[in-house]
């Protein structure tokens, strides 16, 4: 390439640097929003369970109803509420006082003498994601009591002859955090890559300096490149802090090295800036840039990534045009 091909390249980012510098509200969805959003999500977004709320109704006291509610009352993750009937009990699920109600029989005593004791766990499906992560904990909790068996089959008998040994890979803590930062990270490289890129030539074109930038000697290619450097600069800022976030406030170990996440992260974002300024270039409008980016990148890549719903529960053609988004596989990663 020429000396003067650098030389208009250097005035061209020079130029886009500064009017970058000068649009505060680009240069605070390009810098603010991202920490923001991180922030955000990663406090607000949670699939874990802590605390839930587990009415207990007692039929009739025995040692070995005292047995289970030792065990239930020992978990972390449960705070049990007495009630003296079930009638009660249900109208305090309905009201939203308790997530769920644990009722002990009057003949649970003498179940548990012959070694085939049940209770009965009534959940509130409200919210399918709390009453089965609930359904798991209560029956954690109850595992530690001999001969207890929920409805639903959740307690195998204690006599069994198979025991298992249960790993996790990947996130051994079982901590949803670990799994929704990550892809917080490539939510906002989306957002922030396609939003702001955008609205550069639609901005352009309102203003009228489009037609400027023509009749200049510059090349078509030297305009896109020069519009795309400070935005890479911006979005690679973006990378590290969702990087440093995500290791350093949320705890999420890092797997792989810190080279290959951020080569994937600046293909990624090199992909989002391009998107962008294509939209940009068919846009009209900056508001019709913004829409256009909103609903042809962010969208797909919250709902067709695997960010919130696994892939291979989809139906087959949105499976196939999930594959065609580089969010999809950047998710992966």
């Amino acid at each position: 390439m020429s000396f003067a091909f650098w030389s208009r390249l250097k005035a061209l980012v020079r130029k886009e640097t500064k009017q970058l510098l000068r649009d505060k509200s680009s240069l605070g969805i390009g810098l603010v929003l991202p920490v923001i959003l991180i922030l955000l999500f990663g406090y607000g977004l949670s699939f874990d369970l802590n605390q839930a709320r587990v009415g207990v109704v007692v039929d009739q006291s025995s040692p070995q109803v005292n047995q289970v509610l030792a065990g239930l009352n020992g978990s972390r993750y449960l705070t049990s509420l007495e009630f003296h009937n079930l009638p009660e009990a249900e109208q305090a699920i309905r009201n939203g006082k308790i997530d769920a109600i644990l009722h002990f029989p009057s003949d649970f005593a003498n179940q548990a003498q012959q070694g085939n004791a049940k209770v009965q766990l009534l959940l509130n499906g409200r919210s399918t994601t709390i009453a089965t992560a609930l359904e798991g904990y209560v029956a954690g909790a109850l595992a530690t009591a001999p001969s207890i068996q929920i409805d639903r089959s959740l307690i195998l008998a204690s006599a069994s002859a198979v025991k298992i040994e249960q790993r996790i890979w990947f996130n051994e803590s079982g901590n949803s955090t670990w799994f929704l930062v990550p892809g917080l990270m490539v939510l906002i490289l989306t957002l922030i890559g396609a939003f702001l890129t955008g609205l550069l030539i639609a901005r352009e074109r309102e203003r009228g300096t489009l037609e400027a930038l023509f009749v200049t000697p510059v090349r078509p290619f030297e305009i896109v490149l020069a519009k795309l450097i400070p935005y890479v600069v911006v979005g690679m800022i973006d990378i590290v802090i969702c990087i440093v976030a995500a290791h350093f406030i949320f705890e999420v170990p890092m797997r792989s090295s810190l080279f290959s996440i951020l080569f994937a992260s600046f293909l990624y974002l090199i992909v989002s800036l391009l998107l962008g300024l294509t939209i940009s270039g068919f846009a009209q409008s900056q508001f019709q840039a913004s829409q256009i980016a909103l609903l042809a990148s962010f969208m797909p890549a919250l709902m067709l990534s695997g960010f919130v719903f696994d892939t291979r529960n989809l139906p087959l053609v949105v499976q196939i045009i999930s594959q065609l988004l580089p969010a999809t596989h950047f998710m992966v990663l």
